[in-house]
This record gives C-alpha cells, sequence and structure tokens, in this order.
C-alpha cells in the first residue's frame, strides 16, 4: 500500500528553519552530501524520532525556489513513478515536475491533484542516475 515517506519543507532562511524544526521537534538535520543530489542543489537531510525514539518519517530542508507557490511538500511511496504519473493524468491531475533522478536513491516526480493541491511521487532505486 502506498504511503507517505518523505516531507519536505522550503525555506527563505535554511540556518533559521534548521534551528526553529531542531529546537521546537528534536529533529536532527544535516547537510546531504553533493555527490548524492542532483548538481547545483542544497539540501538537508532531516531525521525525526517517533515517540518511542525510533526513527519516522524522513524530510528534507532547502532554500524555497517559488515564494509563491512551494510550500511543504508530501512525497508517496510508489512502485512506479512512470505508472503513477500516467494515473495522476488519467484522473485529472497535472504532472508539474516529470519523472527525475536521484542518484543512487530512486525517482521522483511532482503532481498536483484535481483541487491544485501539490504532492510528490517516489520511487526507490538505488540504481538511479
Amino acid at each position: 500500500m502506498t504511503t507517505i515517506v518523505h516531507f519536505e519543507i522550503p525555506s527563505d532562511n535554511v540556518e533559521k528553519s534548521k534551528k526553529f524544526y531542531g529546537d521546537l521537534f528534536g529533529w536532527t538535520i544535516e547537510k546531504v552530501p553533493s555527490d548524492m543530489l542532483p548538481e547545483g542543489v542544497e539540501y538537508w537531510g532531516i531525521t525525526t524520532k517517533d515517540h518511542e525514539g525510533n526513527n519516522a518519517v524522513m524530510g528534507g530542508l532547502m532554500k524555497r525556489h517559488d515564494p509563491e507557490q512551494q510550500g511543504i511538500l508530501n512525497y508517496i511511496d510508489v512502485k512506479s513513478v512512470d505508472e503513477y504519473s500516467d494515473k495522476v493524468k488519467q484522473l485529472g491531475g497535472t504532472v508539474k515536475v516529470p519523472k527525475m533522478a536521484i542518484p543512487k536513491m530512486g525517482y521522483m516526480a511532482i503532481c498536483s491533484d484535481t483541487e491544485n493541491n501539490t504532492f510528490g511521487l517516489w520511487e526507490n532505486d538505488k540504481s538511479a542516475k
């Protein structure tokens, strides 16, 4: 069954956001090595914990690219980004950012539903290039 597996928080001031979420929720926020990202992307991984101290949903923090439209984004785990991108279109949604590789991790796409709510699709694939 598909479920939320990752979230992203855009920020105009990454250092300020790191402090806010770290202090508020106790999240660990660390810069992701550049060799794990598309060229030119800066990204900070967020590790969350549940009430028992176990690792929970992972997230990311990044510089905001579109101040007017970019909000918190949830990624849903799917078997195939291609298949689900087609389903999004068939059901009246839009693929805003087509499938792209996140090296050594998987593939993602950004979509919107019929009410213009944005969400991401995520496909695990360690061989992604």
